[in-house]
């Protein structure tokens, strides 16, 4: 007996959660009944896949194996029903989507909104992680498409969303503060700028532009999200280093805070719209991108 669409997706729910009893409220099902599953499948595949434990349940190699391949399966189980649904000119069915911390709150609201609208039968699973981690989970399957930087995710597609702008963000007396037009890059020289940890793309974005304004990043804060770093700038003293789809939908909500744009070609990053180029989805997903263009268009203006 071969294991059931079912049974792998309870494996990938508890890869995923690391418990059964959060798997088993994932998939919408019974604890005992998600075990007894788990355990038939390892029954007829002759190998144990899961090493239970007071805490958990971990992976033995062979179940980190079967997640792989299980991932893959469901995944293009996922894409034959979609492929169904747009035969019949419909734009419906799961789509799994990763995006950027720094992109994800301040693009997807509206986004979201208006998918729905236009697309009802349309479901969008969202997930914000780090670049390299949606780099690994495209890969894996875990996402069919995601919301990056296109120079971090080679031997994809992509479709171009929005080019931002970078921003600076002082405190209301700081004295880059007395304007509200472009700041120079040399009006930065020996200033100090906030930034996010490691693992995040945008802290290499601002190294770059700290290196050419002869500036320096910060060596005892680093920011766990843009707002953060937001409202210790606000505090005085350093310089907040923002995307413009966050400091432009900040601004609007609060019209105290001091944001000016950085006047110089590197202050500026592509975000896109990013899938595996295997991937039978491509028409869907550049249907989704002229939506979140769209929104982007209307943030930025």
């Amino acid at each position: 007996m071969k294991p059931t669409l079912r049974q792998m997706e309870y494996l990938v729910a508890i890869a995923d959660t690391g418990t059964f009893g959060e798997a088993a409220k994932r998939t919408f099902v019974s604890q005992p009944s998600l075990s007894a599953q788990v355990k038939d499948m390892e029954l007829h595949i002759g190998a144990s896949l899961l090493e239970r434990g007071r805490h958990g349940a971990l992976l033995t190699p062979i179940g980190e194996e079967m997640v792989k391949r299980a991932r893959i399966v469901l995944r293009q189980v996922e894409e034959m029903k979609v492929l169904g649904r747009e035969a019949e000119g419909t734009l419906a069915g799961r789509v799994k989507l990763g995006v950027l911390p720094t992109v994800g709150p301040y693009l997807l609201p509206q986004a979201t909104r208006k998918l729905h609208k236009a697309y009802p039968d349309l479901r969008l699973f969202v997930r914000e992680e780090r670049t390299v981690d949606l780099q690994d989970h495209l890969a894996s399957g875990e996402f069919d498409v995601i919301i990056s930087t296109p120079e971090d995710h080679l031997d994809t597609k992509t479709l171009p969303l929005v080019k931002e702008n970078i921003y600076i963000c002082v405190a209301p007396d700081d004295p880059l503060a007395e304007s509200r037009k472009s700041v120079s890059i040399t009006d930065l020289k020996g200033r100090e700028f906030l930034t996010l940890g490691h693992g995040h793309k945008f802290t290499t974005v601002v190294q770059n532009l700290a290196g050419l304004a002869g500036a320096t990043t910060s060596g005892e804060y680093e920011g766990t999200s843009l707002d953060t770093i937001r409202q210790m700038a606000a505090m005085g003293g350093s310089v907040a280093v923002l995307p413009s789809l966050y400091a432009i939908s900040e601004a609007k909500r609060d019209p105290q805070l001091i944001v000016r744009p950085i006047d110089h070609p590197s202050a500026q990053r592509q975000i896109s719209l990013i899938w595996r180029r295997s991937s039978p989805l491509a028409n869907k997903f550049e249907k989704v991108g002229e939506v979140f263009t769209d929104v982007a268009a209307s943030i930025m203006a």
